[in-house]
């Protein structure tokens, strides 16, 4: 009974992570909106339009491969499992020894190299231009997560999630070099979902597209699927922050259900404020260009080194 509950909370968890990506997205339009006095549309929609979109015929080109048939369904495998890993609202679920830092940023690693290979393969140049953008942010915003995720580990002793977030709420103290990998993850969560000040995610414009270039020439269920897999990806990084510098109010695996209904709640609380100053910090600010973009994310990485250069000086004395 014991494994067959266990397999039943990470199931759970999976199904949740997948319910709730799309409402995040449209909460933050909708927040956005609000902000730039507007009514906007509701929070529901973006479940409207992957529903239209399922619904409709799928245009290909007439030179397209078997990659960029399968692409969409590989980038949302990939970030779905590594949303689904990440403690949401217990942690200590059944998986949870998958649940690495390394493994999920290999994980997206993985989606964005398929992304990045689609966006090529009609030869179209706004795929190109997409591609090659993708691939010089990645440059720098994969080698920042690799050390940001290296301070976190080398503060609480390990790369899994959950003695993370069991680490934090028993021995949470102030370390500057947690607050500088919370500022470091934070840009680089912006990059990698393609918000402002990196990429606006509302325009269609080729001087300044990123991720839209890629997924231009996609429509009808393909299309569904590789927009599933971008707001799983912007909820992914929320959790991420969550779960290591928030952790408080997650359940434990062998908990009441009444405890984990407090998770649950808490976990929505923490995905609503984040998304909130998200926007707020969209809307104060404005895209940057382009060739700006890797001192941006470049801040990122040196941030990261200077946290586990401070954990080394700090642990000398």
């Amino acid at each position: 009974m014991g494994l067959i509950y266990a397999l039943f909370i990470q199931g759970l968890q999976m199904v949740l992570v997948l319910v709730l990506a799309p409402g995040l997205l449209g909460f933050t339009r909708k927040v956005r909106a609000r902000l730039h006095r507007r009514q906007g549309p509701p929070i529901v929609q973006p479940y409207r339009d992957l529903y239209r979109l399922v619904h409709k015929e799928v245009v290909l080109a007439d030179n397209a491969t078997w990659l960029f048939r399968n692409a969409p369904y590989l980038i949302f495998a990939t970030t779905w499992v590594a949303a689904a890993l990440v403690p949401t609202f217990a942690s200590g679920l059944h998986f949870s020894w998958a649940a690495d830092l390394i493994a999920i940023t290999a994980l997206l690693g993985s989606a964005r190299f398929f992304l990045a290979l689609a966006g090529m393969d009609i030869g179209t140049a706004f795929g190109g231009i997409g591609s090659s953008r993708e691939m010089l942010f990645s440059t720098l915003a994969e080698p920042a997560m690799i050390m940001l995720f290296f301070t976190v580990s080398l503060v609480a002793g390990s790369t899994q999630l959950s003695a993370v977030a069991t680490f934090m709420v028993t021995h949470a103290t102030l370390r500057v070099s947690l607050g500088l990998a919370l500022i470091g993850l934070i840009i680089v969560a912006l990059t990698e979902n393609a918000r402002i000040p990196v990429d606006n995610p509302a325009t269609h414009l080729e001087l300044t597209m990123v991720h839209e270039a890629m997924v231009l020439e996609y429509s009808g269920r393909h299309l569904a699927v590789i927009e599933l897999a971008a707001a799983l990806k912007l909820l992914l990084y929320i959790s991420i922050i969550a779960c290591i510098f928030v952790p408080w109010g997650m359940a434990g695996v062998n908990d009441d259900p009444l405890a984990m209904l407090i998770g649950g709640a808490t976990y929505l609380v923490k995905l609503g404020v984040f998304a909130f100053m998200m926007v707020m910090f969209e809307t104060a600010i404005a895209k940057m260009r382009v060739f700006r973009v890797p001192e941006f994310v470049g801040g990122a990485l040196m941030l990261g080194l200077l946290g586990v250069l401070l954990l080394f000086v700090s642990r000398s004395f």
